[in-house]
């Protein structure tokens, strides 16, 4: 018996757990582990690592790779937020007419397996390109925190003076700025490092969003398309 095609009006419903519950969770997840962090951070500050850190760095590059990770969080977290969106939207397609899911079922309605094919590998890489800023920024920490060493040596290396070195007055000076440099460099790559592996968690949760959600629309447009004669 021929099979009697669907209305691309009333889009089918995805599979069970295609989506189902996994908004919450993706937003579960992100809410969680940063507020153990937060958490950890805090009582890193309680202790008064915080403003070591700060006070040995003269150059404030520890301050600014902290700016710069708070904006990137700030990022990802409006990106988890609009893909968890989403992601209902695949389950409830009629209540959010202005969704990436209506839009991709209006884009695959009659078309053929290949002209989908193609749609849903534009998906993918529109859906990489958005979240690829946050890997991007996370990249930049670690390279802010190289900066920041090779700040530090100079800093350090600028105290020194071979001509004076044989003076006994001129080594505290020296010994002021070798310390110096160094704690600038050192601080500035361990807080680069440390937000970067922070930031980096958190894009892959962002990922693994993305992921589901290209998984979940492609199902759904399959779901949708209208049978077509041999």
């Amino acid at each position: 018996m021929p099979c009697a095609a669907r209305s691309w009006n009333v889009p089918a419903k995805p599979d069970k757990g295609l989506g189902e519950g996994y908004p919450h969770l993706l937003v579960l997840r992100f809410a969680v582990f940063n507020l153990s962090a937060l958490a950890l951070l805090g009582a890193v500050y309680i202790q008064g690592w915080v403003n070591v850190v700060i006070e040995a760095d003269v150059t404030g590059l520890s301050v600014a790779i902290f700016g710069v990770f708070l904006g990137g969080l700030g990022v990802c977290a409006g990106k988890i937020w609009k893909i968890s969106r989403e992601l209902d939207c695949v389950r409830n397609t009629e209540s959010c007419s202005a969704s990436w899911a209506a839009t991709y079922l209006k884009e695959v309605g009659g078309r053929g397996s290949g002209s989908r094919g193609i749609t849903a590998d534009a998906l993918r890489v529109n859906l990489a390109n958005r979240i690829a800023v946050v890997r991007q920024v996370a990249a930049s920490l670690v390279l802010l925190g190289l900066i920041g060493t090779v700040l530090g040596f100079v800093i350090a290396l600028s105290g020194v003076n071979p001509e004076t070195a044989g003076d006994v007055r001129a080594i505290a000076p020296m010994v002021t700025a070798l310390i110096s440099g160094m704690s600038v460099a050192l601080y500035t790559t361990l807080v680069g490092a440390v937000l970067h592996l922070w930031l980096m968690v958190n894009y892959r949760f962002l990922a693994g969003g993305a992921v589901k959600l290209a998984t979940s629309l492609v199902s759904l447009g399959e779901a949708n398309a209208e049978p077509r004669p041999d």
